[in-house]
């Protein structure tokens, strides 16, 4: 796929790895529509796209509304005839313990992370199909592919992710469309500041409040710690890559990550690690 001649989606593009892969790959020649539930958040990405007179527009897309999916799907297409590229990177972390988290909390949990990539998928699939070409990118996480403690639901989004994306590969290419997963570890954003807790969690009466302490200053930590953690940018480099890739990988590790420790090890050598990382 070369840019210049592609157009691109991305999702959840008000900050983080969202922003900055909207703005790399509008710098790199693609025509990208950066994505946002509220656009009152646009304005850096637009004060960037003006001072660079870059190839970029901001189009409100709530991936848990099936009518915004459509109308901002059927904008692009009317404006520019095609989408080829499509990153679907908006998402959230809900952090609890299973048993602590509620049932409408574990389903507003896959709703955006899961239910909202297949919207935006099936959403630009028939115009991909019909074009025979396109790349379908799934920003999932290390946490797609290993468990964490009181990450129960945001683990399970990303592994539904991964299932999904895994399945969907060998379905659509066929149409000369490629599916990408890719795989961050720490990344420096503001994930766990911004992230949703379990109301049973704020009752310091939950018999995990201890373990939850420890697991967010520890994410905490590590986000803020250079040598193990990366900026968002490093995960739009990786995306770029892969949609100018003749031959894409399924998936991309990027960033310090626990999945090549975790293929070396066995199942309790890793699970002893991961209780000793988190002073458990």
């Amino acid at each position: 796929m070369q840019a210049g001649k592609d157009v691109a989606l991305v999702t959840g593009s008000s900050s983080g790895i969202g922003f900055e892969t909207a703005i790399l790959l509008a710098r790199s020649g693609f025509y990208t529509y950066a994505s946002m539930r509220n656009l009152e958040k646009s304005r850096d990405i637009i004060q960037i796209k003006n001072n660079e007179k870059l190839p970029l527009q901001v189009v409100q897309l709530d991936v848990n509304d099936d009518m915004s999916v459509k109308e901002a799907i059927d904008k692009i297409e009317s404006e520019q005839g095609k989408i080829n590229v499509l990153v679907n990177n908006a998402g959230y972390v809900l952090l609890g313990p299973a048993e602590d988290l509620s049932i409408k909390e574990f389903k507003e949990q896959f709703e955006t992370n899961f239910f909202g990539a297949i919207r935006v998928i099936q959403a630009v699939l028939p115009s991909m199909r019909k074009q025979r070409e396109g790349i379908i990118v799934n920003i999932s996480s290390s946490a797609g592919r290993i468990g964490l403690p009181i990450n129960s639901a945001y683990v399970s989004s990303k592994f539904a992710l991964e299932g999904l994306s895994e399945s969907m590969a060998y379905e659509v290419e066929q149409f000369g469309i490629r599916v990408v997963l890719i795989e961050p570890g720490f990344i420096r954003t503001n994930l766990v500041n911004s992230s949703t807790s379990a109301k049973k969690r704020l009752n310091p009466k939950s018999p995990y409040f201890s373990l939850m302490q420890k697991v967010e200053n520890q994410f905490r930590s590590r986000m803020e710690d250079i040598s193990s953690s990366s900026p968002p940018i490093e995960v739009a480099k990786v995306v770029l890559q892969a949609v100018t890739s003749q031959n894409p990988q399924l998936r991309y590790i990027v960033g310090t990550t626990i999945i090549q420790a975790r293929m070396k090890m066995s199942d309790r050598e890793f699970g002893k690690m991961i209780m000793q990382s988190f002073s458990m």
